[in-house]
């Protein structure tokens, strides 16, 4: 039985308005861990939902966060969930979209810059430190002259859509990889497709 916990917090944006958003994709992802656990999101007092759980029999202990907060303001409760848990940095992995990378794309890293991504910026302000793992689960660039605001708070296209249930799944079979196999392994396996 492992002791290992890890905290992997989704980020999006709450609401059933933002729900469909591109922006939440962080928290589609989550949706999807939660199904593989079997678990359900329960509120917390950091201002976060979350299901504790392992990931398979015996493996690491899994603490599932999807901040109740707004992407901007999703550092206080990953950092307060990372002190509660006892979680440290290079334990917690933060799922989010990225307009870097093309739809259907996920990448991942330890650290770095925060690329203009407000939701990383206060969560790396909470955590004291950029060293913790990213899930980066592409979005595209917006169209034209349209501002990536405007875009990652729009819907998915009906065409995006379709394939969206895989590019979840793979963005999930990701983070339980970076767990099991570590980063430079599952960067090898990913960042191929």
């Amino acid at each position: 039985m492992s002791d290992e916990t890890w905290l992997v917090a989704g980020l999006g944006n709450p609401g059933p308005g933002y729900a469909g958003n591109r922006h939440n994709v962080g928290h589609m992802v989550l949706d999807e861990l939660a199904s593989r656990v079997g678990g359900k999101f329960k509120s917390h007092p950091s201002r976060a939902q979350i299901i504790q759980g392992r990931m398979g029999i015996g493996g690491p202990r899994l603490v599932l966060a999807k901040p109740g907060t707004y992407m901007n303001l999703s550092g206080q409760p990953v950092g307060k969930l990372a002190k509660f848990f006892s979680v440290s940095p290079d334990h917690v992995i933060v799922v989010h979209d990225e307009v870097d990378i093309p739809f259907e794309q996920i990448k991942l890293k330890q650290g770095g810059g925060v690329g203009g991504h407000n939701g990383l910026r206060d969560i790396s302000k909470a955590l004291g430190t950029k060293d913790y793992l990213r899930v980066r689960v592409g979005v595209g660039r917006p169209p034209g002259r349209m501002e990536t605001a405007d875009w990652v708070l729009r819907d998915f296209s009906k065409t995006e859509r379709a394939s969206l249930p895989l590019h979840l799944d793979r963005a999930a079979d990701a983070v339980e990889s970076l767990i099991t196999q570590g980063l430079e392994r599952t960067q090898l396996k990913f960042h191929g497709s």
